[in-house]
Parts: structure tokens; sequence; C-alpha cells
């Protein structure tokens, strides 16, 4: 192709179309064009970038893979500029480029670059706005993409938390229906004995005193089973099925009880109303068990909304740092217990508000406890401490792992780090969560020795708790 026509073609694009003419004719005497094939790779992660890419037709597709198979994040298309660009610090691909289609490019060496930058001014300002705006992109992406994960270890959890109340909820709503249902024998036979005030007192009374639990008097095993014996040879002596005194035994009632009982009525009417009498207080234990699920679903969604703040779209404001990292280990405590981890939390009382955005907050202790229990041995521990400086919130989240590899050390907060097996880990949280804070003026830092990592996060006293004080 004639130098001419490839300046007029640079030319017509766009985003070139305000560029001098003496530019572009600098810009292709200095490049040349590729063709590339499609189903190739442009660039490959991790290799070294030495040019400046023009796409001139065809289409160059921007994968990232993060152990769970490549995906699409961007396409550069027909007048993109991309590649390694003037000013930039990018010296390996951090992703893979794929080609769908042939794709048609103009290339500059880096070699290039200094004279670049003196000759073609207009450009050069053009590059460096485009990698801003590269850098832009790419980051809201990564964040997002942290933000989902974030969002599939809170679900985890929460599915994980939920089944068993969910669970007890079910059994119990069964087996309160057919306690329900088995009271009706009993029923219609009471009702058609023609009961006396005096009986009836009587079946009221014991039923009364079923449903009174002294909660500070425990039984061992073998006391329950002794009692259960006791009760259960009772019943037989008075022709009652025996079968009623495993639910009674679990009840205040005594053999004295009983015999009053005894006293007013016998026969299949006493046997009714100890039937009466046993399944009721079924049915109200079961009754205290769902609502005691059901108070557990609520709990744990309620934890969940002020964990992500549902309710709160706004930017910083004063955030409740105690009771955020209550609602986080609130939502991670599944995995603690499958690690069999012990996690201590100590807030200090009347801990001052932070100046922060809470769900984002969240997002930090969700991921600082995460790596915490990923770090630690089987029963290992993980201590969360919240602390008053002056000025300052502080928070530290301490495991007893073998620590963090000195030569590590450096790049934890780097993007797409991790010491994780691939899959397991994006190498974005620590990033991601220094970016956080930086918005709001908190820093975050790390100690780390065989035994003890410690990783502190500063926040800003909000205006708010200063007023108060």
């Amino acid at each position: 192709m004639a130098r001419s026509d490839l300046v007029e073609r640079l030319a017509a694009f766009p985003a070139l179309r305000a560029l001098p003419h003496e530019e572009l004719e600098w810009l292709v005497a200095h490049g040349r064009v590729v063709l590339l094939k499609a189903g190739t790779r442009a660039t490959m992660k991790g290799e070294p970038v030495h040019d400046l890419f023009i796409v001139l037709s065809g289409k160059v597709t921007v994968h990232r893979d993060r152990g769970t198979g490549p995906r699409r994040i961007m396409d550069w298309t027909a007048g993109d500029v991309t590649g390694k660009l003037p000013y930039s610090r990018m010296h390996l691909s951090p992703r893979d480029n794929y080609l769908e289609v042939d794709t048609e490019v103009f290339t500059i060496h880096e070699d290039h670059f200094p004279e670049m930058i003196c000759e073609c001014p207009a450009f050069t300002a053009h590059a460096v706005h485009l990698m801003v705006d590269r850098a832009r992109r790419f980051n809201t992406s990564d964040l997002q993409e942290e933000k989902m994960i974030s969002l599939g270890k809170l679900a985890a959890g929460l599915a994980h938390e939920l089944n068993n109340p969910a669970s007890a909820t079910v059994r119990g709503a069964k087996l309160l229906r057919n306690t329900l249902d088995d009271v009706d024998p009993a029923v219609r036979t009471l009702g058609g004995a023609t009961l006396t005030e005096t009986q009836l007192d009587a079946i009221e009374c014991l039923r009364g005193r079923c449903g009174t639990i002294d909660s500070s008097v425990t039984r061992s095993p073998l006391e329950r089973t002794d009692r259960e014996d006791e009760i259960s040879t009772w019943l037989e002596e008075h022709g009652v099925d025996p079968g009623y005194a495993a639910p009674l035994a679990e009840t205040p009632v005594n053999l004295h009880d009983l015999d009053e009982l005894a006293g007013e009525m016998s026969g299949d009417v006493l046997g009714a109303a100890i039937h009466w009498i046993t399944r009721c207080q079924e049915a109200r234990s079961l009754a205290v068990d769902i609502e005691r699920a059901a108070t557990r679903v609520h709990e744990l969604v309620d934890a969940v909304k002020r964990f992500t703040y549902m309710d709160n779209l706004a930017g910083p404001e004063a955030v409740d740092v105690g009771g955020g990292l209550r609602d986080t280990l609130r939502v991670i405590s599944a995995k603690a217990k499958a690690k069999d981890a012990t996690v201590t939390l100590d807030v200090e009382p009347d801990l001052p508000k932070a100046h922060a955005n809470g769900g984002e907050l969240n997002q930090v202790w969700l991921n600082l406890i995460d790596n915490a229990l990923d770090a630690i041995p089987a029963s290992g521990h993980v201590e969360v401490i919240a602390r008053r400086e002056p000025n300052r919130v502080v928070v530290r989240v301490v495991d007893d792992g073998p620590g963090i590899d000195p030569d590590m050390m450096p790049r934890i907060f780097d993007a797409f780090f991790t010491t994780k097996e691939p899959g397991k880990g994006l190498g974005l949280g620590l990033e991601i969560a220094r970016r956080l804070l930086h918005q709001y003026q908190g820093v975050i830092a790390v100690q780390s020795h065989p035994g003890r990592t410690e990783f502190r996060v500063d926040l800003l006293e909000s205006s708010e708790s200063r007023e108060d004080a």
C-alpha cells in the first residue's frame, strides 16, 4: 500500500481525523502494516509487548482467564489504538488478545517512541489520553469482577447458612401437621366422655405443667433415660401407651402430677387425656423450633442487607465499623465452620463511626477475612480487632497461618498477583481493597512472619463522630 493511501486511511478514522497531516505522515514512515490471521492470538498474557498497534480492519478481542476459562472483556476494532503506548510502563501483556477474523494492523516499534514524542505531540497526547481511558476501563472491569466474586462468596456462605434453618422450618412444619392430625382421636374421646369441671381442670393443670420449662434444670443422658423408664412404667401400670413416656420425660411433669391426673380419671379417658397433653406439648415445642428457625433466616437476610447496604446507594458516610464486621463474620461463618476455625471479634465499646462507603468497606472486610481463613491450617485462629486511635478507626485482621514469603511481600498489593491455586484466586482482592480505601483516605498495610500475619486498615473517623465527641 502506498504511503499516501495509508495516510488517508488513518485520517479517515474519527479518532485520528483531527491529527496534523504531517504527524500521520511521520507515523506511516516509521511503521508497517501487518496482516494477522483469524484463529490466532495477537499477544499472549505474559509476553513482552514492544509495538503500538492501530487497527485498520477486523477485530482484536481481549480475553482474560481467571482459571475458569477465557472470558471476553472488550474488543479493539478499526481505528482503535492499542498495544504499548508512549509513557506506558507496560512491559508484558496482562491479557490474551484473540483474532476472530482476519485483521489488518499498523504497528510502530517502541524504539521510535522517543522521536515520536518530539515529532508527533498531538498523537502522543492522544495516546496518553487513550492510556488513561484504557486503565479506567480495565480497572472498572476488574472492580466489577471482584465484586461478583465477593457476591459469589456471599451467596455460597448464605446458601449454606440458610440451609439449616430452612430445612428445620420445613421439617418442623411437616411434624406439626402430623401432630395436629394425631390430636383428633384424643379430642373425640375426651369430647364424648362428658368430663366434669374437676377433670377438665386436672387435664389443663397437667398441660400447663408440661409447658413450664425450667432452663436451670439440666439432666444428663443417664438421668433422662432413668426418668423415661419411670414414666414408662407408670403408664404401663395405668394401662396407657408407654410411647408417651419420651415426650413427657422432656417436660417438668413428675409421677406425683400423673398420680393426681389418674385420681380424677382412668382407662381410655386417662389415655386420651395423656395423648392430648403430649401432642399439645409436642405441637408447642415444634412451633418454638419453627419460630427459632424462621428468626434465624430473618436475621441472616437482615445481615446480608446490612452487609451489602442494599437500602443505601449513597457515597461516603458515617459507617458503623463494628456492625459491618459482625455482619461479615455472619455471612462467612460457613467457611469458618468448614475449616473448624476459631474466629474472634473484639470491637472497642463505643467505637466511633468511620468515613467510608459501607458496602465497599464490607467488601474489604470480606476479602481480608476470607484470605485469612484460606491461609490458616485446619482448626486455626483468626482474630479481628477494631480500636479507636486519634481521629482514626483501626481494624486488624490477624491469622496464625504460615505467613507471607518475604520475597512476595512487596508484590501482594499488585494487581493479578496471587499465591492461590489457579481458579481460586484472582490476585485482585488486596489491590482493589487498597484502591477502595484510598477513596476515603484509608490505608492498608501488612506485617507477617511465620505464625502471625496482620493486615491493618486505618480509616478516618467520621466528622459526625468527632462532633458528638
